[in-house]
This record gives C-alpha cells, sequence and structure tokens, in this order.
C-alpha cells in the first residue's frame, strides 16, 4: 500500500435554503505512508470539511476517498467506523475528552473498544510519554489546556493507528504551550512511523510538516513539499 490517503475528483455540495452551497470542488491528491502533510488555507476554504471527508466523517457528494487501502464509498458507516477505531487517530483543537472519565480513563476507551487486554499498561505508557505520568487519576476540568490536548494525543496514538487526522490542534493554545504539544506530536508520528494530516491556520506549523496543500475556494490551489 504506496498511499495511507487518496483522494480522488472529491467534490462536497450542500443544499442552504434554496441553493447548492459547494464547499470543495475536484479536489485529488494522495498521501504515501509516514509522510506528514498539513493542509492550510483561510477559514472557510474547506479544510474542516475535507478533514472529515478523509476520515470517512461525511461522504462526498462526487469522487472517492481511499484510507488504509479501503474505498470509503464501499463501507456502510459501520464498516468506516470499524476501520476508524482499528487504523486512524483524531486530535482535535477542543480536546474533546469525556469530561466524567479521568485522564487514564479516556485514553483507555479506543482500546477498550478494540477489546485489548493490556488497556491499562498501554495507556498508562503513553501518559508517560507525553509527560503526564503523575496526572492519570486527574480529570479534564482538573488539567491545564496543554495536558488535555497531550492526554488527547496519547489517546489518538492509543491504537497505533496508521493515520492520524489533527484538526487545528494548538489552536486553543497559547504559543509556548502549543510548541511543545506540537514537538510532542511529531515525536510520536515519527516514533510510531504514523502518517500525519493536520489541518492547520498556522504557517509556521504547515512549513514543519514534510508537505503543505492549500486549499482556496475550495480548489487545491497548491502542493508543494518543503524543505
Amino acid at each position: 500500500m504506496d498511499s495511507i490517503l487518496s483522494v480522488a475528483g472529491v467534490t462536497k455540495t450542500y443544499r442552504s435554503a434554496d441553493r447548492d452551497l459547494t464547499v470543495l470542488k475536484t479536489v485529488n491528491f494522495d498521501i504515501k505512508a509516514g509522510e506528514m502533510v498539513s493542509i492550510i488555507g483561510p477559514s472557510g476554504s474547506g479544510k474542516t470539511t475535507l478533514l472529515g471527508l478523509c476520515a470517512g466523517l461525511d461522504n462526498p457528494t462526487s469522487g472517492d476517498v481511499h484510507l488504509c487501502g479501503e474505498s470509503l464509498s464501499g463501507l456502510d458507516e459501520d464498516g468506516k467506523a470499524a476501520l476508524r477505531n482499528k487504523k486512524v487517530g483524531f486530535v482535535f483543537q477542543n480536546f474533546q475528552l469525556i469530561p466524567t472519565l479521568t485522564a487514564l480513563e479516556n485514553v483507555m476507551i479506543p482500546l477498550e473498544l478494540l477489546g485489548q487486554s493490556d488497556a491499562l499498561s498501554t495507556s498508562k505508557s503513553l501518559l508517560e510519554r507525553v509527560g503526564l505520568g503523575d496526572r492519570l487519576q486527574h480529570y479534564p476540568t482538573q488539567l491545564s489546556g496543554g495536558e488535555q490536548q497531550r492526554v488527547s494525543i496519547a489517546r489518538a496514538f492509543s491504537n497505533a493507528p496508521l493515520i492520524l487526522f489533527a484538526d487545528e490542534p494548538t489552536g486553543n493554545l497559547d504559543e509556548e504551550t502549543g510548541a511543545s504539544v506540537e514537538a510532542l506530536l511529531f515525536d510520536l508520528n515519527k516514533e510510531k512511523n504514523t502518517s500525519l494530516v493536520i489541518v492547520t491556520h498556522d504557517l509556521e506549523l504547515a512549513q514543519k510538516t514534510d508537505r503543505m496543500i492549500r486549499l482556496k475556494g475550495g480548489s487545491v490551489v497548491q502542493d508543494t513539499v518543503n524543505n
């Protein structure tokens, strides 16, 4: 499997009131296994919509997405959910931790869903790896924004994903905290040989990836390799 993600002729149109609103227009690109790619562009350019389509969280109006060797259009919702559970990780701008669960329990969830017997030990070692070995029993409200995002990163890597999607992962963090979270994300990505797709407004962050795909008005206007 050369391409971990292949986007072929993807268009997304929403019906809005009495007219059609096309958010993405005939988008094409491939991402190789182990590659780190950023998707950049102004607000409203279709970045988050594209990320959702790549992860099978939404369906394109036309075109197809191949993720981890599977055509998403050939899978039903259960099939797509199973693929995500086994092979995909997510990091969101607003962390999306479950407030009633501890840091450790939040990281364990994906592993428990997969029925893995080593969920506890794997989750503990991941939280130690992200520098939160002493915060296992803390709830999200007892953690800073940076700590919550570290829990979120540990959770994203818990199922040993082949590809990780990050939507504005440092968007809610101050500059210093954002830089440390960014470094952690890149380091773990290299350690685990995961492919990484980051949606970001932050050009400095985007320039640290292998490649930048720039969207404007729903179309890819630039696809460049970073030096």
